[in-house]
């Protein structure tokens, strides 16, 4: 009984709290998604998005792979984490998706905020 009792207290102390766990979600480009409606939600996300799009310039980490997809996917994540605390989503007129697999490649770091 006392075996029992220690485990639990055990178990209770190291156990993550409620709401204390976080996983780590990345936005990124839906691979369905036509070139073209990628396009437009690219341009709108590092347009009126806000999101920081500098790193897929050209000479900059992450402006490769040069493909509309790579372009949108850096985006997408951009403007989701700089918003999603203010209730932004990775919907992008169904052209995103969550994943839980960081996207980083290389120099080029997908930024993640808890």
């Amino acid at each position: 009984m006392k075996l029992l009792l220690a485990t639990l207290l055990c178990i209770m102390l190291i156990a993550p709290k409620s709401g204390a766990t976080s996983f780590e979600e990345w936005c990124i480009a839906d691979e369905q998604t036509p070139d073209d409606v990628l396009q437009m939600a690219l341009d709108w996300a590092c347009g009126r998005g806000g999101a920081d799009c500098h790193k897929i310039q050209q000479n900059q980490a992450c402006f490769l792979p040069n493909t509309i997809r790579a372009h949108a996917s850096f985006a997408f994540n951009s403007y989701y984490q700089k918003f999603k605390h203010q209730g932004a989503t990775c919907y992008f007129s169904s052209a995103a998706m969550i994943t839980d697999l960081n996207p980083s490649q290389g120099s080029c770091k997908y930024e993640y905020l808890s």
